[in-house]
């Protein structure tokens, strides 16, 4: 019987990777992203093609707009932070952090995994490169997953556990990307940026835009 799990897909190497590994782990995967107001909404174009290139059996965008609250360099009019130090990106929260971002996704992730009977999650959070992100953390990932097994009917009643799965969580990003080209993945079709030009480019200066180049500057390799 073909395992299902639910994949949170925003578009990035993460989550391109983490897609490549649930497939090589024998999941049908049904692939989830966000137009939530984000100002980086080209990844959705990435997302889709990610999605149908690395074989996800669905993929569904859910609308919500968390521009409403705000409180974001990604949901609000604030200047997306640039040119930071690595010491500066290792230090405190970052103005990138969306308010209980995580936490929203994972669980309309549940909601559509207990419509599937799918009892697999995968997130690609990552605790090395985005320390900064409470909803990146271990800890949050842990909780988030008791939690699941306490609120749905299927997780009471099949008396089956539902699992959080995070395959990339403890990995440097050159880590990543090594993993993804063993798979077979093109980054090509990925976009990591948080500010994009208005013709889709990556800025290139902002805190995801220079953790992407390093890890593949680690590997040897330059992107276009």
């Amino acid at each position: 019987m073909t395992k299902k799990a639910v994949l949170l897909l925003s578009g990035g190497l993460d989550s391109a990777t983490t897609l490549a590994l649930a497939r090589e782990q024998g999941f049908e995967v049904y692939a989830l992203s966000f137009r939530y107001g984000q100002r980086h909404a080209v990844e959705l174009k990435a997302a889709a093609k990610v999605a149908s290139t690395l074989g996800a059996k669905e993929h569904k965008v859910a609308d919500i707009d968390l521009r409403l609250f705000g409180g974001s360099a990604l949901t609000a009019d604030i200047a997306v932070p640039k040119d930071r130090t690595n010491d500066e990106m290792s230090t405190g929260i970052p103005i990138t952090y969306v308010p209980a971002r995580n936490t929203i996704f994972l669980s309309f992730a549940l909601a559509w995994a207990e419509v599937l009977k799918a009892y697999d999650i995968f997130i690609g959070v990552n605790a090395l490169d985005y320390s900064g992100y409470p909803d990146c953390r271990p800890e949050f990932i842990e909780a988030f997953e008791r939690t699941a097994n306490l609120a749905t009917a299927y997780g009471v009643e099949a008396k089956q556990h539902i699992n959080i799965h995070t395959p990339i969580i403890h990995l440097t990003k050159a880590h990543i990307i090594r993993e993804g080209l063993r798979l077979g993945v093109d980054y090509g079709m990925t976009i990591s940026c948080y500010d994009p030009t208005p013709e889709g480019k990556p800025c290139g200066q902002c805190d995801s835009c220079q953790l992407r180049a390093k890890g593949f500057s680690e590997n040897g390799i330059v992107e276009a």
